[in-house]
């Protein structure tokens, strides 16, 4: 079979899987999105009306956006060709653009391009798409797990209008599981079957808003579960939790959901909320995340916001990388449980992150003056006759370890990058920072005595 094909051709429905043949094959028949699809919303409109623009379909798996292509299909009255950007190429892009061009000019009819998982495509293939979409060879029609922004070219992506998909509600499961075990055609309805009380609340919080993983939950408690004596099959919240086996977490290591679950570790912590720092990071741990590159962050939040207002944090997020790295996973998930939760009630700071960030403003816009002479080494006799090391003064020779010297260029001089806040052990920096800097203030106003 080639790789793309006129997706109106029905699967025999003995041989597809229950999530397959209970695909809804009309728009009545569709279950969610009604941000979408409700009467009279644009995307509903524009597909009974056949009036349809390059679009993408964006959501979590399971939500229904290849189901939605099929139904464009038979809906629409142009040439629907499907691809999986899994197995086609740029080779098979100008196979169906060749394919649009003739339809067009024998039988007058416009192309309707559906991908699916279009962010497999690489930059290249995406562009061999791009001219085609500009001249109107064809409509193109992507569906993604992944945020479009990221793994869409920004061309194509300009082209086309995004409708976001939502995981589909716990009702909205509630109404596909009840249509699977009634529907004799697609469905289990041909034996009576019938889930015992609190077995299909189960279910749908396995499936975690997927409908695709709920049906094939379904379906395999079904199969392993032997019949009564008249027929009649009771599925039981113990045969629903071994066909499933374990929730399904919704991770990818390198998507939106990797970068939106250590974003919300992230500003947990800087919240000081153990509780909701501890929930994502068991989220991301329990979904499979590398335990390392969450140690990473930990560590950089160590210093980003909390720094010397409690120097003990970056000691025990280092602590527990070396935890990690010693036990393993999952006996390392509690030393790292143990540093979040330090680290989300540690006093918090943001002092060194912001003065690092005028330091390399600073570099990168001012002139970058030679290194003062008195700070200079003078290992040699020409240094020392050229002023390297000339009056400089070593601050262990004067009282309390301190002396009112001047160690930044020139153009520099009195420029403070670092501000401890009143927390933690910066108070006590701070405390430090004015004793010397009202010194350095008295000795230059005895000077101008």
């Amino acid at each position: 079979m080639d790789l793309f094909e006129d997706d109106r051709r029905e699967v025999p429905a003995v041989h597809a899987p229950l999530a397959e043949r209970m695909r809804p094959s009309t728009l009545h028949e569709f279950i969610g999105q009604s941000h979408l699809l409700g009467e009279g919303k644009l995307l509903r409109r524009a597909i009974e009306r056949d009036r349809l623009t390059s679009m993408l379909f964006w959501g979590p798996p399971g939500t229904g956006k290849t189901s939605l292509a099929r139904i464009i299909a038979k809906q629409t009255n142009a040439h629907f060709v499907s691809l999986s950007a899994v197995l086609a190429g740029v080779k098979e892009i100008r196979a169906v653009i060749a394919e649009a061009q003739q339809q067009r000019l024998r039988h007058g009819k416009r192309t309707l391009l559906f991908i699916d998982e279009i962010h497999r495509f690489n930059k290249a293939q995406q562009d061999a798409l791009l001219p085609h979409v500009e001249r109107g060879d064809i409509t193109f029609i992507g569906a993604t797990t992944e945020n479009p922004s990221f793994e869409v070219i920004a061309p194509l992506l300009s082209r086309s209008r995004v409708f976001t998909m939502q995981s589909l509600s716990a009702d909205d499961l509630g109404h596909i599981v009840d249509r699977a075990l009634r529907d004799p055609d697609h469905g289990l309805g041909r034996s009576p079957v019938t889930l015992e009380p609190g077995a299909k609340e189960w279910l749908v919080n396995l499936a975690n808003g997927d409908a695709r993983t709920a049906l094939n939950i379904i379906e395999l408690a079904y199969v392993t579960t032997e019949p009564a004596a008249d027929g009649t099959r009771l599925l039981t919240r113990d045969h629903i939790e071994e066909a499933a086996q374990q929730r399904i977490l919704r991770h990818d290591k390198a998507g939106e959901a990797h970068y939106d679950l250590i974003s919300a570790l992230h500003k947990s912590m800087r919240g000081s909320d153990p509780d909701a720092s501890l929930y994502w990071l068991g989220r991301m741990l329990e979904a499979g995340e590398d335990p390392l590159y969450i140690v990473r962050r930990l560590i950089r939040f160590a210093s980003e916001d909390i720094g010397n207002a409690d120097p003990q944090a970056l000691l025990i997020a280092v602590a527990a990388m070396q935890a990690v790295h010693f036990v393993g996973m999952p006996e390392g998930n509690l030393a790292l449980a143990q540093a979040a939760v330090y680290l989300a009630t540690a006093p918090k700071s943001n002092a060194l992150y912001t003065g690092y960030a005028a330091v390399q403003q600073d570099i990168q816009t001012l002139p970058t003056l030679p290194v003062p002479l008195h700070l200079r080494n003078a290992p040699t006799g020409l240094m020392r006759e050229l002023g390297y090391g000339k009056g400089y003064q070593y601050p262990h020779n004067y009282p309390g370890h301190h002396v009112d010297e001047s160690y930044m260029p020139e153009n520099l001089r009195g420029r403070v990058y670092y501000e401890p806040v009143d927390e933690g052990h910066e108070r006590l920096i701070g405390e430090r920072l004015r004793h010397w800097r009202r010194s350095a203030a008295d000795q230059a106003t005895d000077g101008h005595d």
